[in-house]
């Protein structure tokens, strides 16, 4: 966090701080909600929606895919394997939670409306597929280990506590970690965007070496995020618009 914080933000007044955090709250709620819905999703209402879907589409997926990405397990290499659960469990996740904070406390408005509104269409364009359009995990279809509980034994716990094993068309790690490096291009902060925009990229590369998502779900999380991207612009310029007036 000290690498990245602007370094007037370390002698800001506490006073300074919370009039901004307040100030944006709106957006920050918004974020919390996007989570907070996918927690309620993920622990309460996919499995219902499974049981009435009654069908896999990673069979579909498989038909088109084979074992392409399965097949990686066979060279999975134990430092390499290490980095990128590291990337995806530690890394991915902090970039989220950091960022809503920097973005809050150094009055980067159009920063935190831009993740607010992209992460808000990213998860309204992936819930229907999520509910109706379930895809099990590579290493799920084709009976594999799991990376994550090979670095991380007790990790499962969790890690499901925050998605499913068939939450995975399109990819919300990969849509995610693509719109907090867009956000963060809003501020001058050279160095955290920099950081993001690797992040971003190897939570990518993570998501097939682990064998977690199908080489389909990285194309989706990415035409998602896209589409986001798109429709808050849209959406921030009318704002803009009605902001002047």
């Amino acid at each position: 966090m000290f690498v990245f914080l602007p370094n007037h933000l370390l002698k800001q007044p506490f006073k300074t701080t919370c009039l901004t955090i307040y100030h944006l709250s709106p957006w920050f709620l918004i974020i919390v909600a996007v989570v907070s819905i996918h927690l309620i999703e993920v622990n309460l209402i996919d499995s219902w929606a499974t049981m009435y879907s009654g069908i896999d589409y990673a069979t579909f997926f498989t038909s088109i895919e084979g074992s392409l990405v399965a097949d990686i397990q066979s060279s999975w290499n134990i430092f390499l394997l290490t980095f990128f659960v590291a990337m995806y469990i530690i890394v991915y996740p902090f970039t989220l939670w950091f960022s809503t904070l920097y973005f809050l406390i150094d009055n980067q408005k159009k920063a935190i409306q831009s993740l607010a509104i992209c992460l808000l269409v990213l998860y309204l364009i992936s819930l229907p597929f999520y509910l109706f359009f379930p895809v099990s995990n590579v290493y799920t279809a084709h009976n594999l280990d799991s990376a994550l509980t090979l670095i991380l034994p007790s990790i499962n716990s969790f890690f499901y506590a925050t998605t499913t094993y068939n939450n995975c068309f399109p990819s919300l790690h990969v849509g995610m970690s693509l719109l907090i490096a867009w956000s963060v291009k809003q501020t001058n902060n050279k160095r955290y965007f920099y950081f993001t925009v690797f992040s971003s990229i190897t939570v990518i590369i993570s998501v097939i070496y682990l064998t977690i998502h199908w080489i389909i779900d990285v194309i989706g999380g990415l035409i998602a995020a896209g589409a986001a991207i798109i429709i808050s612009r849209a959406l921030l310029k009318r704002l803009s618009k009605h902001e002047s007036i």
